[in-house]
């Protein structure tokens, strides 16, 4: 079996470590927990990573979500205390120059569009939120709400932009997947059919690198890869007038003995990590000469990643195989996957 090498453990934060995202660089990170603070962390010449920043001004409860801009010029984070709050170092330093209110309740996720004109927001209120970017060189950006989506009927844990399109995707404690779209003759946003197939809570959700299949895991132990089939499938799937319908072709059950909190498919090499209440992190892999209509996946790696729940998961954006993890512990762990030859 194919084994991970702990890199470094990093401490600082007060509590849970929800959430981290690496810059799009990879050269800087932020993270974020209980403490209600987000923490920048760079790393040095000798491939260290130090807490550069310490952002502690942007919220008054836990802080649930980080998420950098595709540009990364700026860093969107959600909180309990029911706003998102908008970073950017347009004067040199980190400031929030943006507080984005409207949640009736604490916002679960926060996730950049590709184009960066969209930001998307979910929160335990039942709605999604997307806001659409002003951005303005010399003065302040300003974020307005064109659309509240209400399809789910219980807490949204995650939202998730396709890594080419204005495609939406959202998790919640509903059990159910949901996309959305912007019609392009009224310009308005318009919920596809849900996806229906975990039987508890949908904690979290991510796009492979093509954006044709979408992973998502669930509080029911299992792993699910979806796949989207467009009106001209070989297969004869039927699809609504307006595209695409998304099918679940592979479940993963019987890998995982808690909840599986995070899931994330690397963009470079294929590889999907999963975080889990068990304090265990694995990694699959799509195995060779799989039916892309009906896809096999194998455990090539299981480890202990935290001593409690693993909250997050995230590969490097730019060198394949390193991984960060966080968790309840109040640590976050940087990986690198070593493949056995």
């Amino acid at each position: 079996m194919d084994r991970m090498q702990l890199l470094q453990t990093l401490t600082g934060h007060e509590g849970r470590v929800w959430s981290a995202s690496w810059h799009p660089s990879g050269n800087l990170f932020a993270s974020c927990g209980q403490d209600k603070t987000i923490k920048v962390w760079a790393k040095t010449e000798n491939y260290r990573w130090v807490a550069q920043k310490v952002l502690t001004k942007g919220h008054s409860r836990t802080i649930r979500d980080v998420a950098w801009s595709y540009c990364g010029h700026y860093l969107a984070s959600a909180s309990f205390d029911t706003t998102v709050a908008v970073w950017d170092q347009k004067s040199g330093e980190f400031e929030c120059n943006a507080t984005l209110e409207g949640h009736d309740n604490e916002v679960k996720s926060v996730t950049w569009s590709r184009s960066g004109n969209l930001l998307a927001t979910c929160s335990r209120d039942k709605s999604v939120w997307i806001w659409e970017v002003h951005n303005a060189p010399d003065q302040e950006d300003e974020y307005e709400c064109v659309a509240v989506l209400n399809g789910h009927t219980q807490d949204v844990k995650k939202v998730c932009w396709h890594p080419q399109e204005d495609l939406l995707a959202s998790a919640s404690y509903d059990n159910t997947i949901r996309m959305y779209r912007q019609d392009m003759v009224d310009n308005e946003w318009e919920m596809l059919e849900p996806m229906e197939s975990h039987t508890s809570t949908v904690w979290s959700i991510a796009f492979d690198a093509s954006g044709k299949r979408l992973a998502s895991c669930s509080e029911d132990k299992t792993v699910k890869i979806w796949q989207q089939y467009g009106p001209d499938n070989t297969l004869g799937i039927p699809c609504p007038e307006k595209g695409s319908v998304w099918k679940c072709v592979c479940t993963l059950a019987g890998f995982h003995t808690r909840a599986v909190y995070d899931i994330d498919w690397c963009k470079q090499t294929g590889l999907l990590a999963t975080a889990c209440g068990d304090d265990m992190a694995r990694i699959f892999r799509e195995t060779p000469n799989s039916d892309p209509n009906e896809p096999t996946f194998e455990l090539v790696v299981m480890f202990a990643a935290h001593s409690q729940d693993v909250n997050k998961v995230a590969w490097h954006p730019v060198t394949p195989g390193v991984l960060l993890t966080a968790g309840d512990d109040a640590t976050i762990k940087i990986w690198q996957y070593q493949e056995e030859n």
